[in-house]
C-alpha cells in the first residue's frame, strides 16, 4: 500500500455539540460550514443525505427515515450530542412545514434531544422557529 495523502488526525473520542442534517448539494457547503464555525462547533456529527431533513418529515420510504433516527441515535450514544439542528433547501413555506414534521419525528424517537431547524438556501442560513408541541397531559 502507498501512502497518497497524509492527515494527521485526533484518534481521542469526541464530543460533538450537534448533529446536523443537510442536503448533499455541494453548492450550500461552505455556507453550512461557516455557520457551524460561526456557532463555535468544533465537533459536528454530519449526515449529509438527499432532500436533508425531508428524510425525517416525509421519507420517500420508511428506511429514510429510520436511517436518520438511527444515525442520531448513534451519534447520541457515541458523541454524545445533546442537540440537532435540520436544514433543507428551496422554497421555505414548504419546507419549515417540513423541517417542523423532522423535528416532530425526532422528538418522539429521541424526547430529550433539544432540536434546532435552519434553512439554507443560496444567500444564506435563516433560523427556522418551531414550536414544541404541547403534551395533553398535565405536567
Amino acid at each position: 500500500m502507498q501512502e497518497t495523502f497524509y492527515f494527521d488526525s485526533a484518534p481521542q473520542p469526541y464530543r460533538a455539540e450537534a448533529a446536523v442534517v443537510w442536503r448533499f448539494d455541494d453548492r450550500i457547503t461552505l455556507a453550512v460550514q461557516k455557520f457551524l464555525k460561526r456557532r463555535n462547533f468544533l465537533h459536528v456529527d454530519s449526515f449529509r443525505v438527499a432532500g436533508g431533513a425531508k428524510a425525517l418529515a416525509s421519507p420517500g420510504n420508511e428506511a429514510e427515515h429510520q436511517f436518520l433516527i438511527d444515525q442520531t441515535g448513534l451519534s447520541r450514544k457515541l458523541h454524545g450530542i445533546e442537540r440537532f439542528a435540520g436544514d433543507v433547501g428551496a422554497e421555505r413555506a414548504h419546507h419549515c412545514a417540513e423541517l417542523a414534521r423532522a423535528a416532530a419525528s425526532l422528538r418522539v424517537a429521541v424526547p430529550d434531544l433539544e432540536v434546532e431547524s435552519f434553512f439554507v438556501d443560496f444567500s444564506g442560513v435563516s433560523r427556522v422557529e418551531i414550536q414544541r408541541a404541547r403534551s395533553s397531559g398535565a405536567d
